[in-house]
């Protein structure tokens, strides 16, 4: 073995000491996979992004340590989801998640990157996808279905509130998969031989005006959820509960918040699943061959507390059926 004297040895460890920082910069300035992180609002969006980034570490996508997370919110306003949207590309992330109602603003700026909608009203209704089994283009996410739901939540409010004939339906209508939905549920109501009709909003500063508007007019506010709505929900809430309107939702999320009832799909469910779709394409998949998945958990909730303050009575064959009861 050969010898190695004491000035040799030295200038050997101080050349390895010196390439350690080296390789340590090195690694510490490789860039992280991004993923650009688009919701409405970060409260109302809290769980659902707590259930994705759960998901994305059990899938090995540590926050900070495998991955980067930008996250930013909208307010549910289409022009700052295009700025969002313009910064994403700045920053080059390498995908970007969002809703449905963000996605054909998002993507005019960012036609090369990829989107994954964790919700969507109606993909393909809506444009956003030529087909559930083959999106095409760079986007792919998650059906909410929620056009074919509409009846089956009208059956439910009509069993809680039993005088139900004139039915209210707040929308925006900015949002296309809002209004195909709004047209599915006007068309349940007929079958139903409920009246419904629109309660059109724009911007925040409409809902307030519109509840008030349609109060005297309506037994009940079917709420077609989409950024806008989800970003002020509490302003709905408040202004149905002033003028004693029982509200219909799509989630349990808008419940817990005051609303009366919801049925649909488990929306932390949703985001749980879009991060296998986000790990896949951070694996190298393409969005085009990665089939829109749809919902397969439902929950059933009901509010009691908002229930004795409109002075709603609800049957106990209906308590039962329910998945949560909020007291």
């Amino acid at each position: 073995m050969p010898k190695v004297n004491r000035r040799e040895f030295i200038t050997l460890l101080g050349g390895a000491a010196a390439a350690w920082p080296l390789a340590a910069r090195a690694q510490q300035s490789k860039k992280l996979p991004t993923i650009g992180f688009l919701g409405a609002d970060a409260t109302v969006w809290s769980s659902w992004t707590a259930a994705f980034v759960a998901r994305l570490r059990e899938l090995g996508w540590i926050e900070g340590r495998t991955v980067a997370i930008e996250y930013r919110w909208s307010q549910g306003r289409q022009e700052r989801v295009a700025e969002i949207a313009a910064e994403f590309v700045r920053l080059k992330v390498d995908i970007i998640v969002t809703n449905g109602d963000s996605v054909d603003t998002a993507r005019r700026a960012i036609a090369a990157i990829p989107i994954v909608f964790a919700l969507a009203n109606d993909p393909v209704g809506g444009g956003l996808v030529a087909s559930l089994a083959q999106p095409g283009g760079n986007v792919t996410g998650l059906s909410l279905q929620a056009t074919d739901l509409g009846g089956k939540r009208l059956e439910l409010l009509r069993e809680i509130v039993p005088r139900l004939r004139r039915l209210a339906i707040i929308v925006d209508v900015g949002y296309s998969d809002s209004v195909l939905e709004m047209g599915e549920v006007r068309a349940a109501a007929r079958t139903l031989g409920i009246e419904a009709a629109p309660a059109e909003i724009r911007r925040a500063e409409d809902i307030i005006p519109t509840v008030e508007a349609v109060k005297a007019q309506a037994d009940a506010l079917y709420v077609v959820v989409g950024a806008l709505v989800g970003a002020y929900r509490t302003r709905i809430i408040t202004s149905a509960l002033s003028a004693r309107l029982p509200t219909l939702f799509s989630n349990r999320e808008q419940v817990q918040a005051g609303g009366l009832m919801s049925y649909g799909p488990s929306v932390p469910d949703m985001f749980h699943r879009t991060a296998d779709l986000v790990d896949k394409i951070l694996r190298g998949a393409k969005p085009a061959d990665i089939p829109v998945e749809q919902p397969t958990k439902f929950d059933f909730v009901i509010n009691l507390t908002t229930a004795k303050a409109l002075g709603l009575k609800i049957p106990e064959a209906v308590l039962l059926r329910a998945d949560e009861v909020i007291e």
